[in-house]
């Protein structure tokens, strides 16, 4: 069936009516194409700015090209989906350097399978009106979805990378349906309202946002504790404090982020007491411990070495103590290689702070 203009602008206005009942804040639709944002990346990673990511720049030509990715797509369905647990905790834990700090989105579930079984529904509803081919994404595919989002009116790119959004600043998970429905077009909204602002150039703890815009991910603590698989640069530990998986200091300072609302979504609450855990409990977990407390979240993809490389380097940068080289040594005995490097690091550490 052939479906006219105001057919499909009656389905655009459907699949935003729908994207609210499965719990998404914001639908917006642009064009599958973003040459800009591509031209982008393609400088970002000329520069190395990807350090490790290897898949960032085997895969570059399918972020610009969507139909070669999903076949006959010419519109880009972006979704967002708010975040933010009632957690006004995240400043007294990174100030107790006792404490480890975890970034806000892995606190609860992990947000893929939610956000990506929303999205087929979302898409599966969309079929059974108007048939078409639609293809469900969260951060799962080689996709700008940042710059798809931008398009379709879902907020700006501020200087720290991410998108922030004017009434519900940038403390929010994004997923696409790549579609060949030739769905109405929304403009964008909100352009570049950052301004003169530098607070998160100047909070980076690392200086990874090296340019407004430009983030070296080599020196991004999410990077670091997430997506590096070897050794932690020594000189960029003391810098990490106590962010054992990920890092929200740009976030923390956006001023936008005074209008973030905290999430109705259970499954995004934390669990096992992450948002206030101290760095000495984490660590003594046993790999049957920590595969238990991480079922079902996001932290389990690092594994259970580099959990301990991570929560080592936030005891090194920890007031020394008794109970926290105790700890250390400890788990000298069940750790391999990765994570031994960073515990005899962290001993040396508390040994120079508890030097007379």
């Amino acid at each position: 069936m052939t479906q006219t203009s105001s057919e499909f602008n009656l389905l655009a206005q459907q699949i935003k009516d729908w994207g609210r009942e499965f719990g998404f804040a914001h639908i917006g639709i642009s064009p599958a194409s973003n040459e800009a944002h591509a031209q982008r990346l393609r400088e970002w990673l000329n520069k190395q700015y990807h350090g490790d990511m290897t898949y960032m720049a085997e895969r570059e030509g399918l972020r610009a090209a969507p139909a070669e990715l999903h076949t006959g797509t010419i519109r880009v369905i972006s979704a967002r989906m708010d975040y933010l647990p009632n957690a006004e905790n995240m400043n007294t834990v990174l100030d107790k350097p006792d404490k480890a700090y975890i970034s806000r989105y892995a606190l609860g579930r992990d947000y893929h399978k939610l956000i990506r079984k929303r999205l087929s529904q979302l898409a599966e509803k969309i079929s059974g009106i108007a048939g078409g081919q639609h293809r469900a994404f969260v951060d799962s595919a080689p996709v700008l979805e940042r710059g798809f989002a931008e398009q379709a009116g879902l907020g700006w790119i501020g200087k720290n990378s991410m998108l922030i959004n004017s009434k519900a600043g940038s403390w929010f998970f994004l997923g696409e349906i790549y579609t060949d429905l030739p769905l109405p077009i929304d403009p964008p909204q909100e352009t570049g309202h950052c301004g003169s602002c530098r607070a998160c150039l100047d909070d980076c703890p690392t200086g990874a946002i090296v340019a407004p815009y430009q983030v070296d991910a080599r020196r991004c603590i999410s990077y670091l504790t997430i997506e590096l698989k070897t050794s932690i640069p020594e000189e960029l530990r003391p810098l990490m404090g106590n962010r054992v998986f990920g890092c929200d200091d740009c976030q923390l300072v956006c001023p936008w982020n005074k209008f973030a609302q905290s999430t109705a979504e259970k499954d995004f609450s934390p669990r096992h007491q992450l948002d206030n855990s101290d760095l000495i409990e984490l660590f003594l977990w046993d790999e049957k411990t920590f595969l238990k407390n991480t079922e079902g979240s996001a932290i389990r993809r690092i594994g259970y070495q580099r959990w301990l490389r991570n929560l080592a380097v936030g005891l090194g940068n920890a007031p020394a103590s008794k109970a926290a080289i105790n700890a250390l040594k400890q788990q000298r005995s069940n750790a391999e290689s990765i994570a031994l490097e960073h515990i005899d690091w962290a001993l040396e550490q508390l040994k120079e702070k508890a030097a007379p």
